[in-house]
């Protein structure tokens, strides 16, 4: 007997259902023939539709931007310039390091 999957519904769709349940101009029972549900899914969607309508409204607080030691970072790239120059001025140097990795 082959194996049930389970059906995966967008947020787009858990959305229609719920608000056409949210009217009430239908009852459970329709919405389940009509949109082809279980009733219990239109109850849940319902219901997280009504817990999570709040949040849409509330205004978003900007993340403030995490510190960065700039002087830091300059001393970093510093650093690599000066090893780039070094190697790219012997190129013996990277044949010798590819060597002794073998």
């Amino acid at each position: 007997m082959p194996k049930k999957t389970r059906k995966k519904y967008t947020a787009e769709f858990k959305a229609q259902v719920a608000l056409a349940a949210n009217r009430g101009d239908k009852s459970v029972a329709e919405l389940t023939q009509e949109y082809e549900v279980h009733s219990s899914l239109i109850v849940l969607w319902k219901k997280q539709l009504h817990e999570g309508a709040p949040q849409l409204f509330e205004r978003k607080k900007e993340q403030p931007e995490p510190a960065v030691d700039v002087d830091a970072l300059y001393r970093k790239i510093g650093k690599l310039e000066v090893e780039r120059d070094f190697l790219a001025s012997r190129p013996g140097i990277i044949a010798l390091m590819q060597e002794g990795k073998r």
